[in-house]
């Protein structure tokens, strides 16, 4: 590890004006903001991450979930992975995302992990977290040797000629499904993102994950009102029981009016290059019965465009039976 420069912040406008010092955008910045730092401190140990300096955030009001006026669901940035996981507001009405959160890491590190920090988590990609091996995402234009070589637990769709790396988060699959929204501020104001646009495709620039540019600080993620009667779900499918990224997962919100579908969103994680959401699985769902031959053919639809790797075929039917399971699950609910 290298040795970095340590600051407290006092307030988000100083938080903000310290990190918009930094040369870069946030993934890889030298100037990084710290809360749990489950991830960060572990790539700095392998001196993937080398920031000069990092701007703690824990003393900032951020730690809070909050009902708005109008029912939607504010939660900090802050706030632990344990702590929302374990709410009532959201195990009542935000099911799908509590189940994803205590799906993911161990208790240790959900106790220390935040949900801004979950947002902008980083590929787990054996390339990218060794620095003795190229990588595109960590040092542009070396090249992506997961290509061709240990790919079996890494994306089959968005990637690119540059980058085949796995969003791990299971939050963020959850989030997608819920439809929520990332409020962002930095040097230029605040500003709300669709988290379905928070997390940028690699295309020609690996490097770039997400929207943020420098000094962005992510203050909460907010849901929308919750919908009554709608039944949800995350199922993750992994290599063991726990502590264990997912070679598929799938995040489903639904709603059933007279046995057929009215309302669905699908998202599925371990497949994407980021969160991905299935518009293709939703299309073919929507008003059709909830049986087993109308879930087949919504797995059908989501998985048409999968471009498999050398080593990570399986995971179209894996990514299949996951969906399809998830849909009888949440479907079968009282």
């Amino acid at each position: 590890m290298e040795l970095f420069k340590f600051t407290k912040a006092t307030g988000i406008p100083q938080a903000v004006q310290m990190a918009a010092m930094s040369k870069t955008a946030q993934q890889g910045a030298d100037v990084r903001f710290i809360a749990g730092g489950t991830t960060l401190l572990d790539l700095m140990k392998l001196n993937v991450e080398v920031p000069t300096q990092l701007v703690d955030i824990n003393g900032l009001a951020l730690d809070k979930v909050e009902r708005l006026p109008d029912g939607r669901l504010r939660i900090g940035a802050l706030v632990r992975n344990s702590d929302l996981a374990h709410s009532a507001e959201v195990q009542k009405d935000y099911a799908v995302l509590s189940q994803a959160l205590l799906s993911g890491a161990s208790a240790q590190l959900r106790n220390m992990a935040t949900t801004g920090g979950n947002l902008l988590q980083r590929t787990r990609c054996m390339y990218f977290r060794n620095d003795a091996l190229p990588c595109n995402k960590r040092e542009p234009g070396t090249g992506c040797p997961a290509i061709e070589g240990d790919n079996r637990t890494l994306a089959i769709f968005g990637t690119s000629s540059d980058c085949i790396a796995t969003n791990p988060s299971d939050m963020n699959i959850a989030l997608v499904a819920l439809e929520a929204t990332v409020q962002v501020q930095g040097p230029k104001g605040e500003r709300e993102v669709p988290i379905g646009e928070f997390h940028l495709l690699p295309g020609k620039t690996p490097h770039r994950e997400n929207v943020l540019e420098p000094g962005d600080l992510v203050t909460s993620v907010t849901l929308p009102a919750a919908k009554a009667g709608a039944k949800q779900t995350y199922l993750k499918l992994r290599d063991r029981a726990s502590y264990e990224f997912a070679l598929a997962s799938t995040a489903i919100v639904v709603e059933l009016h007279g046995g057929k579908i009215s309302y669905v969103r699908v998202a599925l994680g371990g497949v994407g290059t980021k969160p991905w959401r299935s518009h293709e699985a939703e299309h073919a769902l929507m008003g059709k019965a909830a049986d087993a031959k109308n879930f087949r053919a919504a797995a059908e639809a989501a998985l048409h465009g999968a471009k498999p790797q050398s080593e990570n075929g399986f995971k179209v039917e894996l990514a299949k039976r996951c969906i399809v399971h998830a849909l009888t699950v949440a479907t079968q609910q009282a």
